[in-house]
């Protein structure tokens, strides 16, 4: 780690001091969210599922992050100056970063001040994520990519204690404000991995203060602090006083520019003093909080979806009238329910395939997602390179008969033989309703199936562990990539990797290796393909559906729209006080 001097560190104070000046001018805005499954902690290694990642979005930076206004998705500069210089092989990848950010005030620094932002930063970083005795739950996403760091990962995991100064070829500072990256062999979605929580910048200082509890001392550059970070129904983060000057887009695509997302143009962010964060697993005290000004925006749940929107999809005068409106746009999902594979019982693709076959998909739709979601075939949804217009698959239900047919062919006539399986899920009455569905679906082919339901930070541990034997869960879109989804059935991605089911079928691993170092092409959307139809017909998964969103937000919140990349999405958000004013005496 490099030291300031003495005359910078007076110049970084004195800017420190005027900005912090400017900035501690509370305006009163704060922005509520509600949000359905508690918080695994704050560490960015481990920010593996949308709760954490989002919560993880608020206090890190990286040095890259989607445009906030346009589509089709675009990567810009965030903590990087600009966009990096790329060889002309492809393979190594030079970053400036920006000068001037600080680390949020802990008592880690000395005299309790943030320090400066450096190149070392992001080796250390990233180094964290490859650290084979703190298991990150991302390093599926660089496992093999950067030259010499398996080799640094594989050396300490066997050693007592691991060298964090220890130079890898691959990942080095070669200036105070100058990170390189080299690739072992192309790697197209180098970048997106740059805008993931996972990478994104922890001071060093910190993490040795804490040790454990780092999880629970976020200290971050981002827009936000939160000083201590606790197991609790709320959290309250507040605006940052030393962000460095960063600037509501003055740019954006068309629709945006008509829905009037512009208003905001050049203002510094963020744009709320506040944002307050209330756990609340179950749907009806969400609802009930969002209908009294309480919660700024909701996804509509499914009980109350039809009070909410009419048949033709338009929102109700009821809630029109109170200044509400109404949002809808696909999202980059999947929802699903995994089959352990390390479990020999699931190793049987007879087994898988009855059990798809049995499961109701239609059905689950109206019951869950009031119709309005796309029943899933395979892995990939639409919108993305790799899912195939118009491919049904064949092991996609209800066919009780050929389910019971297939059964019996997997040697359990009737589920004769077989043990009851567990299926675990999510806490909340919802979740748990969904359970007790594909409990009765299964019954009709004779599986028995005993519903556990746990705090979502639980689920995520039994499932990292392998003590599950059928877990229901969604996958959300790193980025706009089939690769992402793909990833899930890719055998060397194994726990504590994505693929949380442990798939492991060698044609699937050759395809996806060969088209993981291709350029967007048509022959590599040909190999996602391929790969989208073993997943179909091998059935590791039982398929869900690919979702809508459909979000209702109240009139005073402003520059709101539903995305498939949340992280960091606060910052841009405003409030109007006036007008929230006038509204809640409307509600």
């Amino acid at each position: 780690m490099k030291k300031f001097t003495t005359l910078f560190t007076a110049i970084a104070l004195l800017i420190g001091f005027a900005s912090c000046t400017k900035k501690n001018v509370e305006t009163g805005k704060t922005l509520n969210i509600a949000v359905s499954a508690e918080v695994k902690g704050m560490d960015p290694i481990y920010a593996n599922d949308r709760y954490s990642s989002n919560e993880v979005g608020r206090v890190y930076e990286g040095l890259l992050e989607y445009h906030y206004l346009k589509r089709p998705y675009t990567l810009v500069p965030n903590l990087a100056e600009s966009m990096p210089v790329v060889s002309e092989d492809g393979l190594t990848y030079t970053f400036n970063i920006r000068q001037g950010v600080l680390f949020h005030d802990d008592s880690a620094f000395p005299n309790g001040k943030g320090r400066e932002l450096v190149a070392e930063d992001f080796v250390y970083s990233i180094k964290r994520l490859a650290d084979p005795k703190l298991q990150g739950l991302g390093w599926w996403l660089l496992d093999g990519k950067i030259k010499g760091l398996n080799e640094w990962r594989e050396k300490y995991s066997d050693l007592p204690s691991v060298d964090y100064d220890e130079v890898v070829e691959g990942l080095k500072a070669t200036s105070k404000y100058t990170v390189e990256f080299k690739l072992t062999k192309p790697f197209p979605q180098f970048l997106y991995s740059l805008a993931m929580p996972f990478t994104f910048a922890t001071p060093r200082e910190v993490v040795e203060k804490y040790g454990k509890e780092f999880l629970n001392h976020p200290v971050g550059t981002g827009p936000f602090i939160l000083p201590t970070f606790k197991q609790t129904k709320k959290i309250v983060y507040t605006k940052n006083p030393n962000f460095r000057k960063k600037l509501y887009p003055t740019e954006a695509s068309d629709e945006f520019k008509a829905a009037g997302f512009l208003k905001d143009a050049g203002k510094e962010l963020p744009l709320v003093d506040k944002v307050v964060v209330n756990v609340i697993i179950e749907s009806q005290p969400r609802w009930l909080n969002f209908l009294k000004g309480k919660v700024d925006f909701i996804g509509i749940p499914k009980d109350n979806f039809d009070s909410a929107v009419t048949p033709d999809r338009n929102l109700s005068p009821e809630y029109e009238k109170k200044g509400i409106s109404l949002l809808i746009n696909p999202s980059l999902d999947v929802t699903y329910t995994a089959f352990n594979h390390d479990l020999k019982l699931f190793q049987n693709a007879d087994l898988r395939r009855a059990m798809s076959l049995a499961y109701d998909v239609v059905k689950s739709n109206e019951l869950f997602y009031n119709n309005t979601s796309l029943p899933a075939q395979s892995v990939v949804p639409p919108g993305i390179a790799g899912n195939i217009p118009g491919y049904v698959s064949p092991y996609r239900g209800p066919n009780i008969e050929e389910a019971k047919k297939l059964l019996a062919k997997a040697g359990y006539p009737e589920g004769k033989g077989l043990p009851e399986i567990t299926y675990d899920c999510p806490s909340g009455t919802v979740s748990r309703q969904i359970g007790d569905y594909m409990k009765q679906q299964l019954a009709q082919i004779g599986v028995r199936i005993k519903v556990v339901t746990n705090p979502w930070p639980e689920l995520q541990k039994k499932i990292t562990k392998r003590q599950v034997m059928l877990y229901g869960i969604a996958w959300g879109a790193d980025y706009p990539d089939a690769e992402n989804f793909l990833q899930l059935l890719y055998g060397p991605n194994k726990a504590p990797g994505a693929n949380g089911s442990g798939y492991n079928n060698p044609e699937f691993n050759k395809l996806f290796k060969t088209a993981s170092v291709m350029q967007d092409s048509p022959e590599r959307t040909a190999l996602y393909e391929k790969m989208n139809r073993i997943a179909a017909e091998q059935a590791p998964w039982i398929y869900g559906v690919h979702r809508q969103n459909f979000t209702l937000r109240h009139s005073f919140l402003k520059n709101y729209m539903s995305t498939d990349f949340e992280t960091g999405q606060a910052q841009y958000l405003n409030i109007d006080s006036e007008l929230k004013a006038k509204s809640i005496e409307k509600l």
